[in-house]
């Protein structure tokens, strides 16, 4: 197993619940070896292993990483700018998924509307 399957079913529903105008435009393509979330083309969440990864804005970093259960993305030995890595207990209630989507959603929106 490349990545956690419940955990994509998961995200699958919680995703389900956004408005249509958001939902419709997320997609899902694999990537570094497990599953991403796109909205317009731009990464928001994503499952590496059993891992919940999220891309966050750089504004909330450093009060995300003080967080028990969030560590940085250190994809090839090396922290990747405004993504984190979230343990199991971090995503285990489905309030708890709900706020990292939103995050990941978060940034997605933030890039379309400024740019990188």
């Amino acid at each position: 197993m490349a990545y956690n399957e419940d955990l994509e079913k998961r995200l699958d529903f919680a995703i389900g619940v956004f408005p249509k105008k958001i939902a419709d435009q997320i997609s899902k393509k694999k990537m570094f070896g497990g599953l991403a979330y796109l909205f317009k083309d731009k990464m928001t969440v994503g499952i590496v292993k059993n891992d919940l990864m999220v891309r966050i804005l750089g504004s909330k970093m450093d009060n995300i990483l003080k967080m028990e259960n969030v560590r940085p993305m250190d994809f090839a030995k090396r922290p990747m700018k405004e993504f984190v890595y979230v343990s199991a207990k971090g995503y285990d209630s489905e309030e708890q998924l709900q706020h990292w989507i939103e995050l990941g959603l978060e940034h997605a929106q933030d890039k379309l509307r400024n740019g990188p």
